[in-house]
C-alpha cells in the first residue's frame, strides 16, 4: 500500500564459538587429557574424553591447548613419539637437566605446537634409560657409560627371554637342551631358581603338567624312579661321583707274626668287606682259646695320607639293594679283608676259657691270621641251628667249632643279662636279590644261633677292647646308651641296651672310619707307641661328628631304597593284596615285606591283630603307597 510502512526485521550477529581450552597433565606416573571446566587457579576440573570429571592440581598441568581436537590426543601424540628416534634424540641433550619445551624448540628447530610437545614427554617419560626424571617436564639425559651398561642388560635380557624360550620348546618337544646335560642333577634337587634353566624347566612343566623328574624321563635322561633316588643321594653325598681316584699303592711295614688258628668267617654271601673271623683251638692245658679276629686295615691306612682323606670323607661304607659303595677302594679291601685261603693281617682278642666256660684270661694282639674259610649264612643255617645244636649233631666241617663258639656266645649273652630271645631279636630281618629289574626279597629270622655266634663275641670285643683303651687313658669313640637313645663320645660310659660297661665300635675298619680310628688307638696302645689321637683332639671331635650325620644319612638312603624295592616287588609280583600285622592304631607291617604304612580304614584293631591290606595307587617317584582294610584275618 502506498505511504504503508514497513518494518525491518531484525538482524542477529551470529560470533563463532571458541574452542574449549584443554589440558595435557601427568597423574599417577602417566599422562591424561582433559577439557577445563573450571579453573580455580590451584585447582581446575576437568573432564575426560570418556566423560569422567575430576578434579586436578594445577601443578600437575603440563600443556594447554585448544587444537588438536581432544578426543583423538593421546593416540595422536603416541603415533608421533613412536616416529621420534630416541637415540638421536638423547644426542640432541647436554649434560645438564632441562625441560621439555627447551629441548622440543632444539629437536624440532621451531617452538613445538601441542601435539609435538606432547609426544617429546611421552618419548621421554618411556625411555628412563635414556633420560632420568627430575620434576615436572624436567629431564636429565643418562651418562653415556650408564646407558651402555644399562641397554647391555636389556640386551641381555632379550637374549636371555630368547634362550629360555627355545629350552621350553625343546623341553616340551621331549629333547633336552644340550646345555642341562651337566646340570641335570642340580636342576633336580638344588636348583638355581634364578637361572634361565630352571625357569624354562619350570614353565616345560607347568605347560605339560609333569614333574621335572618325570619330564627328564620324557627326555630320556632320567632312566627310572631308582636313577633318581640314586642320583638324589650321590648328588648330596658323593657330588664328585662314587668312584676312586687313584691312590699310592698299600703298604704294610709290620712284620706280623702268624697265628697258629684255622679261621673262619661267617657272613651273608653278598659280603665282600670281611672284617671279623673266628678260631677255636685247644690248649695243652685243657682249656679253650676264642679267637676273635679283626681285618687290620689301619696297619696300611696311615692318619693324613692319601688313602685316609678319601675314607675320611666317605666315613662309612653305604648299603643298599644291588649294590654298594664301600668306604675303601677296592684295592684296600683286597689286602686286608679276611679272605679264604690267605694270611690276613687282623688285630686279634683271645679268651681262654676254663672247662666251665670261665674266661680266665685274655691276650691282643697283631697277626697274620690263615682264613680257612669264608661260611655264608644260607649254608650255615641248614647245618647250625636250634635243632641241630639239640640234637648234638651240627653236621659241617666245623661243627666243633661251632658248637664251642654257641657255649661261649651263651655265657655271654647270659652275663650281660639279655633275654633269650626278646620281640626285636626274633622279629625277620630281609635281604634283597637285585638282577637287573627284578628283585627277590628273602627273609631269615633273626637271633639264629649264627647271629647270636657273631653278635655275642663281636659285643664281647668291642667291650673288651674298650675298657682296654679307657683303662689305659687312650682316647677312644664309644657307643653308650643310658637313660635313653644310644649316642657316640669319646668317655666311656655303660651301653644299658647292651649291658656292658663299655662299648667301643672296633670290630668294622674296613666299613666304619669310627672303627679304624679306634683301632689306630689299639694298635698303638699294643706297640707301645704315642697314640694317633690323643684327648680333647679337635679332628676325632669332627671326625665323629661328621660320622654321626653320615651314618644317618646313608641308614636312610638305603631305608628309601629298600622300600622302593618292596614298591618294586609288589609291581613285580602283581602282590596287590598282602597280609600284615598291626603295630598300633591305624599302623600296619606287613608279614612278607619290610614295609610300614597307615592304613586310615583300619578301625579297632589291637596290636598284633592280622589283617589283609589291599594295596592301590604304588608312586616310586615318591616312594608311597596307599592301602586300604580288605579283611581281617584272625586275632592273635
Amino acid at each position: 500500500m502506498a505511504g504503508a510502512v514497513i518494518s525491518a526485521a531484525p538482524v542477529f550477529l551470529v560470533r563463532p564459538r571458541p574452542f574449549p581450552m584443554n589440558v595435557f597433565y601427568e597423574e599417577e606416573g602417566g599422562f591424561k587429557v582433559g577439557a577445563i571446566l573450571a579453573d580455580n587457579d590451584t585447582s581446575l576440573q576437568v573432564e575426560a574424553p570418556h566423560g569422567k570429571r575430576s578434579k586436578i592440581k594445577a601443578p600437575a598441568v603440563l600443556l594447554r591447548f585448544t587444537e588438536p581436537p581432544l578426543g583423538a590426543f593421546i593416540e595422536s601424540a603416541q603415533r608421533a613419539a613412536e616416529a621420534i628416534n630416541v637415540d638421536f634424540l638423547w644426542q640432541c641433550c647436554g649434560p645438564d637437566e632441562f625441560g621439555f619445551d627447551v629441548l622440543g624448540r632444539e629437536y624440532f628447530g621451531h617452538a613445538p605446537g601441542a601435539l609435538e610437545s606432547a609426544a617429546l614427554l611421552l618419548k621421554l617419560h618411556g625411555a628412563p634409560m635414556y633420560f632420568y626424571k627430575r620434576g615436572k617436564g624436567s629431564y636429565k639425559a643418562a651418562p653415556a657409560d650408564a646407558l651402555k651398561a644399562a641397554l647391555a642388560s636389556v640386551e641381555k635380557k632379550r637374549l636371555l627371554s630368547e634362550l629360555k624360550q627355545r629350552y621350553v620348546d625343546e623341553l616340551t618337544a621331549g629333547r633336552l637342551p644340550e646345555e642341562f646335560q651337566p646340570l641335570v642333577s642340580k636342576l633336580l634337587f638344588a636348583p638355581d631358581k634364578s637361572s634361565v634353566e630352571w625357569k624354562a624347566l619350570d614353565t616345560a612343566c607347568a605347560e605339560l603338567r609333569l614333574t621335572p623328574a618325570r619330564l627328564f624321563v620324557k627326555c630320556g635322561t632320567l632312566a627310572s624312579p631308582h636313577d633318581f633316588h640314586l642320583n638324589r643321594f650321590l648328588f648330596e653325598y658323593f657330588p664328585h661321583g662314587a668312584g676312586f681316584e687313584e691312590l699310592p699303592a698299600i703298604e704294610i711295614c709290620a712284620e706280623l707274626p702268624r697265628a697258629d688258628v684255622k679261621a673262619f668267617s661267617i657272613d651273608d654271601v653278598t659280603t665282600t668287606e670281611i672284617d671279623d673271623a673266628f678260631s677255636v683251638t685247644q690248649l695243652a692245658n685243657g682249656n679253650a682259646q676264642i679267637g676273635i679276629h679283626i681285618a687290620a686295615p689301619a696297619l696300611g691306612v696311615a692318619v693324613g695320607s692319601p688313602l685316609d682323606a678319601v675314607v675320611r670323607a666317605r666315613l662309612s661304607t653305604v648299603y643298599f639293594p644291588g649294590t654298594k659303595i664301600t668306604m675303601l677302594p677296592e684295592p684296600a679291601i683286597a689286602a686286608f679283608s679276611l679272605a679264604a685261603g690267605c694270611e690276613c693281617p687282623a688285630l686279634s682278642l683271645y679268651a681262654e676259657l676254663a672247662a666251665d666256660g670261665t674266661v680266665v684270661a685274655t691276650r691282643s694282639r697283631c697277626e697274620r691270621v690263615p682264613v680257612a674259610a669264608n661260611l655264608r649264612h644260607g649254608e650255615l643255617d641248614e647245618a647250625f641251628n636250634t635243632d641241630t645244636i639239640a640234637a648234638g649233631e651240627i653236621a659241617h666241617e666245623y661243627g666243633a667249632e661251632l658248637r664251642q663258639l654257641w657255649r661261649f656266645a651263651e655265657r655271654l649273652r647270659d652275663a650281660r643279662g639279655a633275654a633269650e630271645a626278646d620281640g626285636e631279636a626274633q622279629r625277620a630281618e630281609y635281604n634283597f636279590y637285585v638282577d637287573g629289574e627284578r628283585v627277590r626279597i628273602v627273609e631269615r629270622m633273626r637271633g639264629t644261633p649264627v647271629d647270636t655266634v657273631v653278635s655275642e663275641l663281636m659285643i664281647f670285643a668291642n667291650a673288651e677292647w674298650g675298657r682296654q683303651l679307657a683303662e689305659a687313658g687312650n682316647v677312644a669313640i664309644y657307643r653308650t646308651q643310658t637313660g635313653g637313645g644310644a649316642r657316640m663320645t669319646t668317655i666311656p660310659a655303660p651301653h644299658e641296651g647292651l649291658g656292658v660297661a663299655q662299648y667301643a665300635w672296633a670290630s668294622s675298619p674296613l666299613r666304619r672310619y669310627v672303627d679304624l680310628i679306634n683301632q689306630r688307638q689299639l694298635l698303638a696302645l699294643l706297640a707301645g707307641e704315642p697314640a694317633p689321637y690323643q684327648p680333647g683332639d679337635e679332628s676325632l671331635l669332627i671326625a665323629l661328628r661328621d660320622f654321626e650325620l653320615a651314618y644317618d644319612g646313608y641308614a636312610g638312603f638305603q631305608r628309601n631304597m629298600e622300600r622302593y624295592w618292596c614298591l618294586r616287588w609288589i609291581e613285580q609280583e602283581g602282590a596287590y593284596t598282602l597280609d600284615a600285622t598291626v603295630i598300633r592304631d591305624n599302623l600296619v607291617r606287613f608279614n612278607r615285606l619290610p614295609l610300614v604304612i597307615r592304613v586310615l580304614s583300619l578301625r579297632n584293631a589291637a596290636a598284633g591283630d592280622q589283617v589283609r591290606i589291599a594295596v592301590s595307587r604304588l608312586d616310586p617317584w615318591e616312594l608311597t603307597l596307599h592301602g586300604e582294610l580288605d579283611g581281617k584275618a584272625s586275632a592273635h
